[in-house]
């Protein structure tokens, strides 16, 4: 059964992530989603680096202990270079949060990204105006 639930993501945080995974490859990027769900929409606010990630040719790794009781965390988004942007099984059996979003090479459009639910069932996405950020709020 499909999940109910849809993903918004601002336009700017996209960009960041597809920056992200074009710097990294051919290696794997692996990110954090901090968020908020209500009503059945996870809205995405920002990008976490999880530290010690592990960034290699065909994985990545991270520490979910060093994360635990951060409810804001929605999800996790990672790289995959060969532009496959189906789950594996060690995604969903390493599933973190609420969604797993991939990036699929060459990182640019809305073809290259998909949300899938612990389910491993697609999760609508609809990219939204880019988020406004002050210089305070950045650092």
């Amino acid at each position: 059964m499909a999940s109910s639930t849809i993903v918004h993501i601002p336009s700017n945080i996209l960009d960041a992530i597809y920056a992200g995974a074009k710097e990294l490859y051919p290696r794997e990027s692996f990110l954090l989603l901090r968020g908020k769900k209500s009503k059945g929409t996870i809205s995405i606010t920002d990008l976490v680096l999880a530290p010690f990630a592990v960034h290699g040719e065909g994985f990545a790794h991270f520490n979910p202990y060093m994360f635990a009781g951060d409810f804001s965390l929605v999800g996790t988004v990672h790289s995959h270079p060969s532009g496959n942007i189906s789950p594996s099984d060690t995604d969903l059996n390493y599933f973190f949060g609420r969604i797993l979003m991939i990036v699929g090479y060459p990182y640019e459009g809305k073809g290259c990204i998909v949300a899938y639910d612990s389910n491993g069932d697609r999760v609508p996405i609809e990219i939204t105006a880019a988020l406004e950020c002050n210089d305070d709020e950045f650092y």
